[in-house]
């Protein structure tokens, strides 16, 4: 029988500090009703200045290893997705491969912004049934707290910290009907990266560092630009792999779309036909997490009984590059 992988554990994990809409009155021009109906976000969770974004990966992944019934010591390889690593290097998944006390395993840094966990899902997949390793440990998480200016009331509503992780697990299977992934669609479209980026900081001439200010990078987003492009690139995607497999979005038990804005997710809904009661949305509690929203929302959903084993899955998302993707698994 063919060896496939499966979501063995499921972790999340968000810092217990707490930022409200009514906390951004105070920040800068806003409302509590004006970001509630542009974005369905009411609060979001901020790391503490010595929470780092490994430091929250962490709590993720060991329960992820305990739903998993795991070790560290058990894993092949971590593959984490974040724009917000601890430094440029060592990368975040080595020091989270140190933080967890693995062994000398494949270790890296998937860097594909808001769609890097649904990116780093497909790689892990493939490397599992290339027959290479057993148990992939798979990351989302972020610290956008750091990157974002908290002045600018249109960009600093929307982002919140948090972590994600799940653990593939090889497993041979009979059929479809089997806990597996059935197809990806990840693209990307550079000629619209401008539309949400963020500089390194330093300067043009690094020679003349000494001389020059280095300007403190701020996430910078055009967000009516962004809006079209999101809701399309995701709904393709998602049509891309249920075509693949000769299903409908009937077909499906849940959709697990990035938690961007409310508007967008409604949008993709629309755009698919599928039932409002089939989309898991937790972007009201916890703003826009980038790549750690999917395995955040994800676990929520496991942990609280709503996405049970043998569960047709569906995962969307876009993000800066832009990227974006989709993928259909069986839990």
């Amino acid at each position: 029988m063919p060896i496939v992988a499966k979501i063995s554990g499921s972790g999340s994990y968000l810092p217990e500090r707490v930022l409200t809409n009514s906390d951004l009155e105070k920040m800068v021009e806003t409302s509590d009703a004006w970001i509630r109906e542009r974005t369905g976000i009411a609060r979001r969770h901020i790391a503490r200045a010595d929470e780092t974004t490994t430091d929250l990966a962490l709590q993720a992944s060991r329960l992820a290893l305990k739903r998993a019934g795991l070790e560290a010591k058990d894993i092949d390889a971590i593959l984490f997705a974040t724009v917000t690593p601890d430094q440029v290097m060592p990368s975040a998944a080595c020091t989270l491969q140190a933080k967890l006390g693995c062994g000398p395993i494949m270790a890296f840094d998937l860097s594909a912004a808001c769609s890097g966990f649904v990116y780093s899902l497909n790689v892990a997949d493939s490397l599992i049934r290339s027959g290479q390793f057993k148990n992939i440990l798979v990351v989302g998480a972020e610290s956008l707290s750091r990157i974002v200016n908290w002045k600018d009331r249109e960009t600093c509503i929307l982002f919140g910290d948090g972590a994600g992780a799940v653990i593939l697990s090889a497993t041979e299977t009979p059929d479809k009907n089997s806990s597996q992934f059935l197809s990806f669609s990840m693209r990307a479209n550079g000629t619209l990266g401008h539309l949400l980026s963020l500089e390194t900081g330093r300067p043009q001439d690094q020679m003349k560092m000494d001389s020059e200010l280095i300007r403190l990078p701020f996430v910078q987003m055009r967000g009516r630009e962004i809006f079209k492009s999101a809701v399309r690139a995701m709904a393709d995607s998602c049509e891309i792999v249920l075509k693949a497999n000769e299903m409908t979005a009937e077909d499906v038990d849940w959709v697990i779309p990035h938690q961007a804005n409310i508007r967008i997710i409604q949008a993709v809904g629309e755009h698919l036909s599928v039932d409002p009661k089939k989309i898991i949305i937790n972007i009201e509690d916890t703003g826009n997490t980038s790549s750690a929203t999917i395995p955040v929302a994800f676990d929520q959903a496991v942990s609280d009984g709503r996405i049970q084993r043998g569960h047709t899955v569906l995962f969307t998302a876009f993000g800066g590059g832009l990227t974006y993707g989709a993928t259909l698994f069986k839990y």
